[in-house]
């Protein structure tokens, strides 16, 4: 019986299992549902599905940066514990490698670290962790991945909280373009990162940051100013101040910078560009923090090592 694409999927969407696996259970079995999904569970890949339904937002972040290019990936698992075991930080750090080395940018880096082949098993990235969580007994997966360029000068990195090298709870990437130094570079690059992990910026500049949130700022301050009663003209003054105090707070380059808050961040560049000789640019900036954006169900700790047993 000839195997098509519609019923892949269909298997694929009942049992949780990779492509691959899906077409050699529907080969094995000439076409037939039923028996293909028993193949499966036979084999212990359909065991994804039961738990892929379960909230995983431990997990954490890979950098991988070298030269003019870096790359970040979040892998979430349900617990710390799996998070904290040698066998998911190597592949945490596989996938973040494979991340660096792909041609991708924006929103088709994770598509495209999907789809990636993992050295170690031959699987797609996508598949490699279906087998992990049909092994390890808890719901994975790669969720989010970011990867950053600049034709000259440098993307340095920075991971807070590392469990391991070059992987832990919030992991940053900075692409700085300029023609000095490679290490200096890197050691602005860091210090940058570091500021970036502490204060988690909207946006690089003024003029990068989402139009909506600027107008839902104004009107709440406009709001504010007009309850003192004062004159149109003042308020507007008012207004305007306020909004530079909220760049301030929000914008990377207007922040105060944290390593000397009586610089700027862009004034700190600045300060480091004109010691090496050479104009420095920060061009873009990745932040990623495990489970950033997931809504995590409340667990006491007696449950979570419960389920971590198997119990």
């Amino acid at each position: 019986m000839a195997i098509t694409a519609a019923m892949v999927k269909e298997l694929r969407d009942k049992t949780g299992a990779g492509m691959m696996d899906s077409k050699k259970a529907l080969t094995e079995n000439d076409g037939n549902m039923d028996a293909a999904i028993d193949w499966l569970r036979s084999k212990g890949i359909a065991k994804a599905d039961k738990k892929a339904g379960r909230t995983a937002a431990e997990g954490l972040v890979g950098v991988s940066a070298s030269g003019t290019v870096g790359a970040a990936v979040e892998v979430n698992s349900e617990t710390d514990f799996v998070a904290r075991n040698a066998e998911f930080q190597e592949m945490v750090g596989e996938i973040a490698g494979l991340a660096e080395k792909i041609d991708a940018t924006g929103h088709d880096v994770i598509a495209a670290v999907q789809s990636a082949t993992v050295p170690s098993s031959g699987k797609s990235v996508e598949d490699h962790v279906k087998d992990k969580v049909a092994t390890v007994g808890e719901n994975m997966n790669a969720r989010r991945a970011a990867r950053l360029t600049v034709e000259q000068g440098v993307v340095a990195s920075y991971v807070h909280n590392a469990a391991a090298p070059g992987m832990g709870k919030i992991g940053v990437l900075v692409a700085l373009n300029s023609t000095g130094d490679a290490d200096k570079l890197n050691e602005l690059g860091r210090k940058v990162a570091m500021h970036i992990a502490a204060t988690s910026p909207a946006s690089l500049d003024v003029d990068d940051l989402d139009p909506t949130l600027v107008e839902r700022e104004k009107n709440v301050l406009t709001e504010q100013a007009r309850e003192s009663g004062k004159p149109d003209a003042v308020i507007e003054k008012m207004i305007g101040g306020r909004m530079n105090k909220f760049y301030q707070e929000v914008c990377l380059t207007k922040q105060a910078f944290v390593m000397n808050p009586d610089q700027s961040v862009e004034q700190a560049v600045e300060e480091a560009a004109t010691a090496m000789g050479a104009p420095v640019k920060i061009e873009a900036f990745v932040r990623l923090a495990v489970g950033e954006g997931i809504e995590k169900e409340e667990e006491d700790f007696a449950a979570e090592v419960a389920k971590t047993m198997g119990g």
